[in-house]
Parts: structure tokens; sequence; C-alpha cells
């Protein structure tokens, strides 16, 4: 005489599993939805960078001049409502070369946000495969890439990037490696830090003991734990990527000076700020704004998700 349950029956992957599966998740996207609505500066920070990413993909169709036009007879114009020496088709003035600023601010945009984008993605993958290496195998390779990160963090890493890009040249690509160059010790010391904490865990020995290799155990295991941690430090090295092009294009080491950014803008108006206030103005506030926003949204992921420093 046999028995069966219904259970026995039942398939493996049936919809009762797969929605308890994904409840959770929608629960956890509400959750930090509603987190964010109730921190304001969070939020206001959050539209704010969505707001500039839709300038910067749109830039083509609502930038009301050519940024790189040059037009000497309309040089130096005032912004509009200082109805001083101004022309309502320039509504932020003119630089020195008679180009639109507000045209310019607006492409310029653009270029801030693939250097940064850039730079965050490169240092990310060189920093997570360092802190991988370094935390499963461990031994002389820990030793090694810990003391090449300590020795990264231990000088000021704008100065580094003074230095390197005055020995290989200005230009898109080395400013994205030299900022990379000088974050990716970040990520490799978090990284690291969970692979360490990660791999003693009962779970991992028993999935190990299963046979799970080490792509499996770092895809599953150790990369979920850190995604929190390493979205902090995305959202600031954001902000610094910003910063370093301000800086180094400012000391005529960053990109190109052809090429519309607000780093170039200031560069540009050094000489003669005093006086026309508004060449440098509008891309500073550009800058301070956009690096405010994401340290505000990054602080707020370090609260939400409760990460703590390492």
């Amino acid at each position: 005489m046999t028995t069966t349950t219904a259970s026995a029956h039942q398939p493996q992957n049936s919809p009762q599993k797969d929605s308890q599966e994904v409840a959770p998740k929608r629960s956890e996207w509400k959750r930090a939805l509603r987190s964010l609505y109730r921190s304001k500066a969070a939020l206001a920070s959050a539209i704010f960078l969505i707001l500039m990413v839709l300038i910067a993909f749109t830039a083509q169709w609502i930038a009301p001049h050519d940024p790189r036009a040059v037009d000497i007879s309309n040089r130096m114009l005032w912004p509009v409502w200082t109805e001083a020496n101004s022309n309502p088709i320039y509504f932020l003035g003119t630089d020195s070369l008679g180009r639109d600023i507000l045209s310019r601010l607006i492409y310029a945009s653009q270029m801030t946000l693939v250097v940064a984008i850039s730079a965050v993605i490169v240092s990310g993958l060189v920093g997570i495969f360092m802190g991988l290496i370094s935390g499963f195998f461990g031994r002389w390779m820990d030793a090694v890439i810990m003391r090449l990160a300590d020795l990264q963090l231990a000088f000021p890493s704008l100065l580094i990037g003074l230095i390197v890009m005055a020995l290989i040249g200005s230009g898109v690509i080395e400013l994205i490696f030299v900022i990379a160059l000088t974050q990716w010790a970040y990520y490799a010391r978090i990284v690291r830090s969970e692979v360490i904490k990660v791999r003693e865990t009962e779970y991992v020995q028993a999935s190990r003991a299963l046979g799970a290799g080490n792509v499996r155990l770092i895809f599953k295991h150790v990369l979920p734990n850190a995604l929190a941690s390493m979205l902090v430090v995305a959202s600031f090295t954001l902000a610094i990527a910003i910063y370093y092009e301000a800086s180094l294009s400012f000391f005529g080491l960053g990109i190109p000076t052809a090429i519309p950014t607000w780093g170039n803008m200031i560069a540009d108006a050094r000489d003669v700020m005093l006086r026309n206030w508004w060449f440098a103005l509008f891309p500073g506030l550009a800058i301070t704004f956009t690096v405010l926003a994401f340290n505000l949204l990054g602080d707020w992921v370090r609260d939400h998700f409760d990460v703590k420093a390492e």
C-alpha cells in the first residue's frame, strides 16, 4: 500500500514558488522608493540628475545655438535679465568669442556624463577584479594588491592626476584612465572585505562542498552582498570624476579646449571673470549642483542599505 501527497506531484518551478521569490524583490523596491520619497534632499538630487541626463541626451535638439560657433560681433553679451548689453537670443550671454554660454553648458553636460560614467565603469571593473583576487587567493597576492591600494590612497589623488596627465598628455581617454587609476582602490578594499566575510560563512562552505566553483560563489554570494557598498562608492566616484574633469581642464591638462566642458568654460573665463562674472558663474553652478546631487544621493544609498564604512 502506497501513499502520495499533493506536494510529490507539484512541479519544482511552480507559479506559487516563483511568486514568492518575486514578491520580496517588489517589496524591496517599494521600500526603497518610499525611503527616497521621505528624504527630500535625495529626492531633489535624483530629480535633478534625471533632468541633467535628459538634457545631455537631447542637447542637439534643445540647444539654441552651435556651442562652437564664433560670433565676434556678439562677444561678451550680458545675460538677458541684466538689461546691460544683452541680446534676447542669448539668454545666458556670450563669452569672449561670442559663443552662446547656454548652448555650451548644455553640450558640456554630455562630456561630463561620458567621462564620469566611463570612469566609474573602468575603476569599478578594475577594483572588483583586484578585490576578488585579493580576497579569494590571499597570501602574497593579497599583500601585494593591498599594499598597492594603500600606496595609491596615501597620495592626494588630484596630485596623482596632475602628474600623470602632464606625462601622458590631455584627452578624454587619458582623463578616464587617470580617474580610474585614482579610484580603483576603494572598490578593491570593499570587495576584498566582502569576500573575506562571505567565504567563511556556513552556506558558502556548504555550496563549496556540493561542488560550487569560485565563479558561482562570486556571482551568487560575494558580489550581491557587496552591491550596496559599491553603489555608494560609485555615486561618490561620479562626483569626483566631475570635479577632476573641471580641475584638470582648468589647469589645461584635461579635455582639449576645443570640446565644450564645464571645466574648459571656467578655464576660458579665468582672465576676465572679475569683469565678466557670468563666464564662470554658470558652469561653476552646474559643477556645484551636480557634485552635490551625487553626494546627497550617495548618502541616501548608504543610509538606506545601512552600509558600514570599511
